[in-house]
């Protein structure tokens, strides 16, 4: 944290404006109320920049991985853009794994990186590293910095690239001599790259077409993944939905778009989706696909995926559009309009398709592969825990995850009502996510209660992080998981590895002690007796003391998440939950 200092105007002090000056003017000029970062030999005249103009916020990392999740978790749930500052070398790759998750996940991400000054570049200098080589495969765009003339520019463009189109990590690598070279006062737009076009509206033909094949489907899906909840465009897929009559199911970045309670909700699909929407995939004969890639976990093996189905795809990105399967009708565009659209013409059908057949055999999978899970006397099933937590928690209380069991978990048995209210890693899967994502989310919307529930694996990897909560007085509850294994990996050894546990016994340490050896609170928790008045002593605590709360639970060591795909299977061919048989 800052030693307290008055701001310094440059002018007025006698020193010269200079590009460091120019990028904390810049962020300022777009709106930049927070930075994540850690400071270094590199970057410190951008870090002596924004101690000497204290305008904005800088949050002290305890790993530069950490500072990368938590300007994703606060880009996530606020909409806006999460920015990273860090050092050359070391520094600057300690982002790498959070760049490729902000990338993957589609997170509005612009990390600025010091560099070795210009004519030490590719010399092998001290602490150097060739940022820009190595993030171009994870990041939408990046740049060197050449000239001081360049920084007005590149950082109103790094922002709007950021978060235009379809949203990712931006990387800016700033060299030393740049940062220190006097510059004039100069403030640009924000602006697009030339070139740089991203789509927003659908075209109208196309629209068109989609609206004719769902006019004329008898068993219609629409599938929403991240896309829908990245361009709020919740209320128009709800209208649609309920417009048309038509079923939906959310991927895991999609959760939230539709509330969980929603009689039109069929849950998740894929490897661990609900049997129903697995099933209602498998028979559909046209599914609208919006804002989503349509991945592996989503579409199991692919030339079994959906048989019957027609697909129409609305993506944002170009891209994404055929690339995994085949698409009958394609539409490039911008989630919200093309929804909105969509919902416009449905209402406008003479006379409405009759789905009743349909959603009465989905209501029969239901009730035949319902989401239930096996206890034991004496043991807490990480289910209920999971349950127990939904019943408590407020629709706008924000779940943040690591990723494992816990993360499959809570994405079956949480009941996510609202959008922007499930932050975790899904395309790269970053064990570690958690914790700092938790507390960047709970920056960027400190008026909502955030809860971490993590993985006594995922949580360990980023645990240094609770020096930053603790530092910051961030009031975030961690709930852990904790079965003492590597979880996912052990159900994967136990089902197709014929039990050899290679690896995956963790034995972590005690939880609760940690955190208070770090500054913070935590508690035990064995049995399911002590599971409500533990959490209510956390979110009690967290609030009143404004200090993170660890809460270590004990949970049964070898369950398992059900239903679940075998890998290389088909969707339809799922295992099914425990007591369940799967109909041939």
């Amino acid at each position: 944290m800052n030693t307290p200092a008055k701001p310094i105007d440059p002018q007025q002090s006698g020193q010269p404006f200079t590009g460091a000056d120019a990028v904390v003017a810049g962020l300022k000029h777009q709106g930049v109320e927070m930075i994540f970062g850690m400071i270094g030999g590199q970057i410190m005249p951008v870090y002596d920049a924004l101690f000497k103009d204290g305008g904005i916020k800088h949050i002290i990392v305890g790993h530069e991985q950490g500072a990368a999740h938590m300007a994703e978790g606060y880009a996530r749930a606020t909409g806006k853009v999460g920015v990273v500052l860090t050092t050359s070398g070391p520094g600057a790759t300690n982002l790498v794994t959070g760049l490729a998750d902000a990338f993957m996940d589609s997170t509005p991400l612009v990390a600025i990186t010091g560099q070795v000054s210009s004519g030490l570049l590719g010399n092998d200098a001290f602490q150097e590293a060739d940022m820009r080589g190595i993030t171009m495969p994870i990041t939408k765009h990046n740049y060197q910095i050449n000239s001081v003339e360049e920084l007005p520019e590149v950082l109103a463009e790094a922002l709007f690239v950021a978060l235009s189109g379809r949203p990712g990590p931006v990387l800016i690598d700033l060299p030393r001599d740049v940062a220190v070279a006097p510059c004039s006062r100069v403030l640009a737009a924000p602006s697009a790259p030339t070139g740089y076009k991203p789509p927003y509206r659908g075209h109208p033909l196309q629209i068109g077409r989609a609206l004719k094949v769902l006019r004329t489907a008898r068993r219609p899906v629409i599938l929403a993944g991240g896309g829908v909840v990245s361009a709020g465009a919740h209320e128009e897929l709800t209208a649609l939905a309920e417009t048309a009559g038509i079923p939906v199911t959310t991927s895991l970045m999609g959760l939230g778009a539709l509330p969980a309670d929603h009689a039109l909700f069929l849950g998740m699909p894929g490897m661990h989706g609900t049997g129903y929407a697995n099933l209602a995939l498998h028979q559909a004969d046209v599914i609208l696909c919006v804002g989503t890639r349509l991945d592996d976990r989503i579409t199991g093996k692919l030339e079994a995926f959906a048989p019957r189905a027609a697909l129409i795809h609305v993506d944002v990105d170009a891209s994404e559009i055929g690339k995994n399967l085949p698409c009958a009708v394609p539409i490039v565009g911008d989630a919200k309009p093309v929804l909105k659209a969509l919902a416009q013409g449905a209402a406008g059908w003479e006379a409405k398709p009759d789905y009743g057949p349909w959603r009465r055999q989905i209501a029969g999978w239901k009730r035949r592969y319902p989401m239930t899970y096996a206890e034991r006397p004496g043991v807490l099933a990480p289910q209920r825990v999971v349950e127990t937590l939904g019943a408590l928690l407020p629709p706008e209380a924000v779940i943040v995850t690591g990723v494992g069991q816990h993360q499959m978990y809570t994405a079956q048995f949480y009941p996510f009502r609202r959008p922007r209210t499930l932050i975790t890693s899904g395309g790269l899967g970053t064990m570690g996510f958690g914790l700092p994502a938790a507390i960047g989310a709970k920056l960027g919307r400190p008026e909502r209660e955030v809860f971490l529930i993590d993985g006594d694996g995922s949580f360990l990897m980023t645990i240094q992080e609770l020096a930053t909560a603790v530092r910051y007085r961030v009031p975030v509850v961690a709930l852990i998981l904790n079965n003492s294994f590597l979880g996912m990996v052990r159900q994967w050894q136990e089902m197709f590895y014929d039990q050899r546990q290679a690896e995956t016994d963790l034995q972590p340490p005690p939880y609760a002690e940690v955190a208070r050896a770090f500054g913070g609170l935590g508690r035990r928790v064995t049995a399911q007796e002590d599971l409500e008045p533990a959490l209510a002593w956390a979110r009690r605590q967290a609030a009143e003391r404004r200090l993170p709360v660890v809460l270590d639970v004990a949970v049964q060591r070898d369950a398992l998440v059900l239903p679940m795909v075998p890998p290389g299977g088909a969707n339809a061919e799922f295992i099914p939950c425990p007591g369940q048989k799967k109909e041939d």
